[in-house]
């Protein structure tokens, strides 16, 4: 028979009050297990910039018409509303899914022996995050899908996936001082072609928000460009611009890595980032000249995450972190010991 653990007034009042701390106290992850548990956060986020985006593309963003409610009478989608309203609240209930993960990943680093304080500070840093976003993904169904809200929404999750790769990245770390592996003049480098990334994003997120894609079946107002003297096609190619831009800082970025005969960490993270923003550039192409199809578009999306985390990887391979080495026993010489 399995022995059925004796749980006291005092254990149920200790998980009552600090049930991080109670977990941590009677269970020790592996090392593998943090990791996966972080990478599970990550992969979540990107999911659920995914499927946001299908809630668009499918014109279901008003599939449930009020927020936190689905209707003002129903929690959930009922039978009335359809596809869109499927669509819709499936999405919202990936919150929770987001939400588990990025709890678990939070549990993971608080148990980890010895705990590392600032693992766990960003997994923190994602649960609000995910609140936040949860909570302007409300603001932007109660306003009627706003596209400068819709791109808040968007670049909201876009910080969460920096956090949540940066939190993956420190799982493969240790928590010594980080030593950098190339010189100022590369990190500079490494850094405007960060902003430049960043930027390219923002942008993104205006061609979407003046693009044909509403969120829902009804008329949206789009973004109004015309003011700056931009219409859609105009901020398209501003879009496409600094695409390149952001490819040849990537090409230039290699050759500089190569000429100073850096690590092969970062010239492996620089190569990966240069074959996503290919593709990424295929996709964004083809789906221009194509009138925009659903499918290629929700591609680009998932490709804009990816672009990302292969920058912010590019940026993390800079310096290293080395691990904890285990104290090893000194060896006796044999030689030097005294006959019994």
């Amino acid at each position: 028979m399995v022995r059925v653990p004796n749980v006291t007034r005092a254990d149920v009042a200790q998980a009552a009050r600090n049930p991080l701390a109670y977990i941590a106290e009677r269970w020790t992850p592996t090392e593998r297990t943090v990791q996966r548990a972080v990478l599970a956060s990550l992969v979540m986020t990107c999911v659920i910039v995914v499927t946001g985006g299908a809630v668009r593309l499918t014109g279901s963003g008003l599939g449930c018409p009020t927020w936190p409610k689905c209707t003002d009478e129903s929690l959930t989608a009922t039978s009335e509303m359809g596809f869109h309203g499927v669509v819709e609240f499936g999405n919202r209930m990936l919150t929770y899914v987001l939400c588990a993960a990025v709890g678990w990943a939070i549990i993971a680093a608080r148990s980890q022996k010895p705990w590392r304080r600032s693992l766990t500070r960003y997994g923190w840093a994602q649960f609000w995050l995910v609140m936040g976003n949860a909570v302007l993904g409300g603001i932007v169904v109660l306003v009627g899908l706003n596209p400068y809200t819709v791109a808040a929404h968007f670049l909201l999750s876009t910080a969460l996936i920096a956090v949540a790769t940066a939190m993956w990245q420190r799982t493969r770390e240790g928590d010594a001082e980080p030593r950098p592996l190339v010189g100022k003049a590369v990190a500079q480098l490494v850094w405007v072609l960060t902003g430049v990334t960043a930027l390219l994003i923002a942008v993104g997120t205006v061609v979407t928000g003046a693009g044909p894609h509403a969120g829902d079946s009804s008329d949206v107002p789009r973004m109004n460009v015309g003011a700056v003297g931009l219409d859609w096609e105009g901020v398209t190619k501003l879009h496409a611009v600094l695409a390149w831009i952001v490819v040849t800082l990537t090409f230039a970025l290699w050759f500089v890595l190569k000429a100073v005969d850096a690590p092969p960490g970062p010239l492996a993270r620089t190569r990966d980032l240069f074959f996503v923003l290919l593709a990424q550039g295929g996709v964004g192409y083809v789906q221009y000249f194509t009138d925009l199809p659903e499918v290629l578009v929700a591609t680009h999306m998932l490709g804009s995450c990816l672009v990302w985390i292969a920058t912010l990887r590019v940026v993390l391979s800079l310096r290293e972190r080395p691990q904890p080495t285990a104290d090893v026993p000194t060896q006796v010489d044999d030689s030097q010991l005294s006959p019994v």
